[in-house]
């Protein structure tokens, strides 16, 4: 860090910014996509709903149920209490977006039905993630106010690659769901053969933020490590 008339400049904090704007333009880009296909309805006029459910019926799933949410784009999966959440805007549409989106839901629903093993190891990995997350600032905090406590400040910033660690598995979980959607969704049914594109065309809109928000991830874990990872003092 650099002091300049009283103030300090913190060069890695451009880490940060390179995170942010990448999280940002994929977001942009994701809903911007969304938009643009659910625009486009499905000749077969079938909403999200109808195509969770026949696609859940299709794969010989009898015990996942489908729900309505809230909210814009939190369309999930729940391996724990087997229900595939739609959002609205997914749930009530016939748009090829809304369908490719419950495609990829069900995509994990197939994952957890055919035991893939990426998706059991983040489901396991979840606890471990989210307490290393929280703990992680504290951890480094209590470090430096201990007087450079090297032993501290390492633990927390290894907590904290516990989060990247999530979110590196999670990329395979993703793509291969998007790739078990669009297989089916090729099958017909659903969608028609000119159709199928758009949908991939959202999917991989989609996959990118899981992309950017690991790289992001993986930038403040760089500036963590740049900042506390040896004995240095300012």
């Amino acid at each position: 860090m650099y002091g300049l008339g009283g103030f300090f400049f913190d060069p890695t904090y451009f880490l940060v910014i390179i995170g942010l704007v990448i999280s940002m333009a994929a977001s942009a880009y994701v809903n911007s996509t969304f938009r643009k296909y659910d625009q486009v309805k499905s000749k077969k006029q079938v909403t999200g709903t109808q195509a969770a459910q026949y696609i859940l019926h299709n794969q010989g799933i009898n015990n996942v149920g489908v729900q309505q949410v809230s909210g814009d784009l939190t369309d999930n999966y729940n391996s724990g209490n087997k229900l595939l959440s739609l959002s609205q805007a997914t749930a009530q549409s016939t748009s090829v977006a809304a369908i490719g989106v419950a495609a990829h839901e069900c995509g994990h629903a197939v994952q957890d039905h055919t035991g893939y093993s990426p998706l059991k190891l983040r489901a396991a990995i979840v606890p471990v993630a989210n307490i290393g997350s929280m703990a992680s600032f504290p951890l480094i905090l209590l470090g430096l106010f201990l007087g450079q406590n090297q032993v501290l400040i390492n633990l927390g910033i290894f907590a904290f690659s516990l989060a990247l660690l999530f979110q590196l598995i999670t990329l395979p979980v993703e793509f291969n769901a998007s790739r078990r959607a669009l297989q089916i969704l090729g099958e017909g049914g659903l969608l028609t053969e000119d159709e199928v594109p758009m949908a991939r065309h959202v999917l991989f809109a989609a996959a990118l933020t899981y992309v950017a928000a690991a790289t992001a991830t993986f930038l403040q874990l760089l500036r963590l490590i740049l900042l506390f990872g040896g004995n240095r003092r300012d």
